[in-house]
């Protein structure tokens, strides 16, 4: 899980300052993309060989998902690690579906234009029973249940990579059916570099699907 958080590294000073350093770091890296289904897909390779890949819905403008390679120790293909969105999933049996979806909550990421936000599935308690906070160091997220039953601990490292702190009035909870859903709203900062960004993306020309490198993307 390392791999998603080091490109930023350097990103650890005043705002302004890691904000253009890791927009320094999406203009350097070799990109391509391709406009597909409705989403335009932008791939990522930076000059320590990690890679990134995103998507975007063309509709909403919204990130709808955000993965991470990096070698391996001994050079080898690393595995794909999801920031944003779900990895597909492989079933071996309908049983397996079943015991799933009946039994362990799922955690996944799926941000709104002005919120991160995350849905844990298969959580039955009522909204009482969550309690959000920020741990001191201020960037990670922390959701406890008042009955034991679910802990989970988590970040943004959208925010970590621009040197940005986490601030407990951004954060919200709901839930219903079954589904608790935690949003942080999006800092004018933020925002602000998004628009950055895709000034930067537009400059990247979408190849035809023919000429897209497939296990990449």
């Amino acid at each position: 899980q390392n791999c998603k958080f080091k490109v930023g590294e350097s990103a650890t000073v005043s705002s302004p300052m890691a904000t253009k350093t890791w927009l320094e770091l999406i203009q350097a890296a070799k990109k391509t993309s391709i406009v597909q289904d409705g989403r335009t897909k932008v791939h990522y390779t930076f000059d320590d060989s990690r890679e990134m890949v995103e998507q975007y819905d063309n509709r909403t403008q919204v990130l709808i998902e955000r993965k991470w390679k990096c070698p391996t120790q001994l050079g080898g293909e690393g595995n794909w690690v999801y920031e944003v969105g779900e990895p597909p999933q492989v079933r071996s049996t309908l049983f397996d579906d079943i015991q799933e979806s009946n039994a362990n909550p799922i955690f996944s990421r799926l941000d709104t234009k002005n919120d991160f936000q995350w849905r844990i599935r298969n959580l039955p308690y009522p909204l009482s029973t969550y309690d959000l906070s920020i741990e001191d160091d201020g960037e990670t997220i922390v959701l406890r249940t008042t009955n034991k039953k679910y802990f989970k601990r988590f970040g943004i490292p959208d925010l970590h990579r621009l040197g940005l702190k986490l601030d407990q009035k951004n954060l919200t909870k709901t839930h219903s059916n079954n589904t608790l859903v935690i949003s942080y709203k999006k800092p004018v900062v933020y925002l602000q570099f998004e628009k950055s960004l895709k000034s930067e993306l537009a400059k990247t020309k979408p190849l035809t699907e023919g000429d897209v490198p497939c296990q990449t993307m």
